[in-house]
C-alpha cells in the first residue's frame, strides 16, 4: 500500500545523512590498512560498503519511506516465519558462512547477509502489534505478557545459537524498553529485569571467555596481551587523540595494533584521529536521532506507529550507546557494531531500512498535526 504526497520529517533525514557521511569517512580511514594488506589497495572495504551497504540501503530506505507502515502489521505472521527460518538457516551446511568462530551469516552466491539484523526489526513490529491489539491484556501475565515473551525468547535463543550474545542483548533490551513504554505493570517490569539479568549472568558463567571478558571490564590489567588487549588498545587510541586528534587518516592504532578496527573498535579510531571534540559531536548526533525518534513516536497517529517508532529509535540509540560505552571502558565489550559507522552491509542496510520506516511514520504524524 503506497501513500503519496505525504511530507515526512526532513530533519530526521538530515541527522541520518550526517551520521552516514561521517561514518563512511571514518570507515574509509579505519579500513585502509586492512584493505591494503588483504587486497593490495586501500579502497576495497569502503567501496564494498558504499556499493552493497549504503547504495542498497539508501534505495531500501527510500522505498520503505513510501510504503504505508501499517502493511508490516498486516504481513507480520509471514515476517516472523521468514525471520525465524533465516535464523535457523545460518546453521545449514552450504548456506552458512562463519567468521571469528561464529556462524551468523547466510551465503548465497555473491550475497552474504546476517539474518539477526532483520530479526531486530521483526521483533519491533511484533511487539508494536502486540501492544496495539492486546492493550486490554497488559495486566494479564499468562494470556497477555507471556506469549509475547515466548516469541522474543525464541528469537533470542536462535541468535544465541550462532552464537551472538551482543545482538541477543540488544534485542532483549529493545523488547524490555518497548514493554516498559507500553505500560505493563511494574511488578512484571521488575520480574523481567531480574530474569534477564540472571539469564545473562548464567550465559556469561558457562563460557570461560565471557567470564574473562567481564573480568577485564573491572581490571583491564588482567591478561594485557590476551583478553584485555582490545580494550587497552582502544583506550590508548582514545586517550592519545586528545581534544582535536592526530588528524584524519593518521591513526597509529589502525596499523594492526587495534583488533576489530573496522567494526567494534571504529569509535576508537575516530577518537584518535579526530579527537574528543569531534567524537563528542558524533555522540550529539545520536542524541539528536534519539530526540527526533521520540518526537516522531509521540506524534504517530496510532499505537502501532508509536511503538514501532519508539522501538526503532531504541534499537539504534541503544546499540550506539553500548558500542561507544564498551570502547570507552564504561561497559563490558560485547562485539556490537556502531550503527552507520561499522563495516557490514547487512547492518547498514537494516539501519537505513529502519530509518525509512521511521520516515514513513513521521509523515503520518505530520499529516495528523496539519
Amino acid at each position: 500500500m503506497v501513500k503519496k504526497n505525504r511530507q515526512f520529517d526532513y530533519s530526521l533525514l538530515v541527522i541520518v545523512f550526517a551520521l552516514l557521511a561521517f561514518g563512511l569517512a571514518v570507515l574509509y580511514s579505519a579500513s585502509t590498512v586492512n584493505s591494503f594488506n588483504n587486497f593490495g589497495n586501500t579502497t576495497y572495504y569502503i567501496l564494498h560498503q558504499l556499493t552493497y551497504g549504503a547504495g542498497i540501503g539508501l534505495v531500501v530506505m527510500y522505498i520503505l519511506s513510501k510504503i504505508d507502515y501499517h502493511v508490516w502489521q498486516k504481513y507480520l505472521p509471514l515476517l516472523i516465519f521468514a525471520s525465524l527460518l533465516l535464523l535457523a538457516l545460518v546453521k545449514v551446511p552450504g548456506l552458512s558462512f562463519s567468521s571469528g568462530g561464529a556462524t551468523r551469516w547466510i551465503n548465497i552466491g555473491p550475497i552474504i547477509f546476517k539474518p539477526a539484523e532483520l530479526a531486530k526489526l521483526v521483533i519491533i513490529f511484533y511487539l508494536a502489534s502486540w501492544v496495539d491489539k492486546k492493550r486490554a491484556s497488559l495486566n494479564d501475565f499468562y494470556f497477555g505478557l507471556l506469549p509475547s515473551l515466548l516469541i522474543v525468547g525464541l528469537f533470542a535463543l536462535l541468535i544465541l545459537w550462532q552464537p551472538d550474545l551482543g545482538t541477543m542483548l540488544v534485542l532483549l533490551l529493545v523488547a524490555f524498553f518497548m514493554l516498559l513504554v507500553a505500560g505493563i505493570p511494574w511488578k512484571y517490569v521488575i520480574y523481567s529485569a531480574i530474569g534477564g539479568f540472571l539469564s545473562i549472568y548464567a550465559l556469561i558463567k558457562i563460557e570461560p571467555y565471557r567470564v574473562r571478558r567481564l573480568a577485564t571490564f573491572f581490571d583491564s590489567s588482567l591478561d594485557p596481551k590476551g583478553i584485555s588487549y582490545q580494550i587497552n588498545q582502544a583506550l590508548l587510541a582514545i586517550g592519545s587523540g586528545g581534544w582535536w586528534g592526530f588528524g584524519y587518516g593518521l591513526s597509529r592504532q589502525k596499523h594492526n595494533y587495534l583488533p576489530e578496527v573496522m567494526t567494534d573498535s571504529i569509535f576508537a579510531v575516530l577518537s584518535e584521529e579526530l579527537g574528543f571534540i569531534r567524537a563528542l559531536g558524533v555522540i550529539v548526533l545520536f542524541g539528536f536521532f534519539l530526540a527526533k525518534g521520540v518526537q516522531i513516536a509521540k506524534n504517530a497517529p496510532d499505537t502501532f506507529g508509536r511503538m514501532t517508532a519508539f522501538g526503532i529509535t531504541a534499537w539504534i540509540t541503544l546499540q550506539a550507546t553500548i558500542n561507544i560505552g564498551a570502547i570507552a571502558g564504561l561497559l563490558p565489550l560485547t562485539g556490537i557494531p556502531l550503527p552507520f559507522f561499522s563495516y557490514g552491509s547487512s547492518a547498514l542496510i537494516a539501519n537505513l531500512a529502519a530509518v525509512g520506516i521511521l520516515l514513513n511514520i513521521s509523515g503520518f504524524g505530520q499529516k495528523a498535526k496539519a
